[in-house]
């Protein structure tokens, strides 16, 4: 069963109960800034009159694994994809491939590491809902099979469509996320990006990473044909010096 998170703007009274159990679950450090960071991975704004939160949206076939070369990033069987700081060598690729501006670096660490939302997976693990669902004081926020919340969330729209946007924000962005987002208002209102393409994004990783190989020959190929003109030039010079 893959999991996620159901997220209804109408629902939200931004008491930012989310943001602080989270702090608690994962062991961050105060304060709660008011922007995700490598400390506050998760957060409730306000925007055009309602709140809505920012999380990693755990995409279905996330980039960040994609582009991650040493296996840091892994899209756990429940759905959450979580990090290992343990192999993380700082490369910073994930942050420049997600392509909803999640994953943020410890800039103020001599080793630093990447912090993010990893969708609570002891809790999980253990059958339990993640910490932000669970403290959720008006289901705001609901946490369960993703299946079942994308039926949920199509349920209140066609049941009320007057209140809601007529489109579950994450069913398809990106490739679809287990993360799903309901509005009252137009997602870009809520600075949601709305320009996501519908397909999963590691396919352009691939198609991008295919061609590696061959700039990898031609520019190996390049770099060396100038070591041996360089060399070739200081062997030329020192034949000159000793000759005089």
């Amino acid at each position: 069963m893959s999991v996620g998170l159901l997220f209804d703007s109408t629902k939200c009274i931004g008491c930012g109960g989310c943001t602080a159990a989270c702090k608690e679950q994962n062991n961050l450090p105060l304060p709660i800034e008011p922007v995700t960071t490598a400390y506050t991975w998760t957060i409730v704004e306000k925007r055009d009159g309602a709140f809505v939160r920012r999380l990693c949206m755990h995409c279905l076939e996330p980039t960040c694994v994609s582009v991650c070369p040493v296996g840091a990033l892994q899209k756990s069987a429940s759905g959450g994809v979580v990090y290992d700081a343990g192999k993380c060598i700082g490369c910073r690729y994930c942050i420049m491939a997600c392509p909803f501006g999640v994953p943020k670096y410890q800039w103020d660490r001599a080793i630093p590491v990447v912090g993010k939302c990893v969708l609570c997976p002891d809790r999980v693990k253990a059958g339990l809902a993640t910490a932000c669902a669970t403290v959720c004081p008006t289901g705001a926020t609901l946490f369960g099979d993703r299946d079942a919340l994308a039926r949920e969330a199509r349920a209140r729209i066609d049941a009320e469509p007057a209140k809601y946007v007529d489109h579950v924000y994450g069913l398809e962005e990106a490739g679809g996320t287990s993360v799903l987002m309901l509005s009252g208002v137009p997602f870009e209102r809520l600075g949601m990006k709305t320009d996501v393409p519908r397909q999963p994004l590691p396919l352009l990783t691939w198609q991008i990473l295919s061609k590696v190989p061959d700039f990898v020959i031609l520019a190996g190929a390049f770099l060396f044909g100038l070591h041996w003109i360089t060399h070739r030039r200081d062997e030329v010079r020192q034949a000159e010096e000793d000759e005089r």
